[in-house]
């Protein structure tokens, strides 16, 4: 069901009574906009894709971003989304997901900056300027809604949406 959900994070769906992008329907406070910025080699929203995301946590302008980020995995376990400098990761988020007795466990890991001392400067203006202490916070909140919502969300799109192959968890 996950993997369905990110595949078609895009499409149209119908929340409260209006047709909306299932990415706005995620968080409708929050997000602003979603765009496949590039189509994956094979077509679509997977691997080598480029997702452009906009949003605001916790609605305040400044956590506001722009990011357009390399989908690097997208499969049955999970998706991670990419930003590299030089071939370097400098930001890295990934939700992981797997079955378990009580439906699906799900992890989100938020990576920044560069392993490599090298970049310890970027390091420094990512962690101050990018996405300082106070914003990572409100993502933290902003991620604990969003994916909280996932499990309310998805049956109600799933049923909108009869051409979804099985997305039994």
């Amino acid at each position: 069901m996950l993997l369905w959900w990110f595949r078609h994070i895009g499409d149209p769906t119908t929340y409260l009574g209006e047709e909306i992008s299932s990415y706005l329907a995620w968080h409708p406070l929050d997000h602003i906009h979603w765009e496949l910025a590039r189509p994956a080699p094979g077509g679509g929203a997977g691997e080598g894709a480029r997702f452009r995301i906009v949003e605001a946590f916790d609605r305040r302008p400044e956590f506001y971003v722009d990011t357009t980020e390399t989908v690097e995995k997208l499969d049955d376990t999970g998706i991670r989304l990419v930003r590299r400098l030089c071939g370097v990761p400098v930001f890295q988020l990934e939700h992981t997901w797997s079955a378990c007795a009580q439906g699906t466990h799900y992890v989100s890991v938020l990576d920044l900056g560069a392993r490599s001392p090298l970049l310890a400067t970027v390091n420094r203006h990512l962690i101050t300027r990018v996405f300082p202490e106070r914003m990572a916070r409100a993502w933290v909140v902003h991620n604990v809604e969003e994916v909280g919502v996932l499990e309310h969300l998805l049956p109600d799109v799933l049923r909108q949406r009869p051409d979804a192959v099985d997305t039994a968890p």
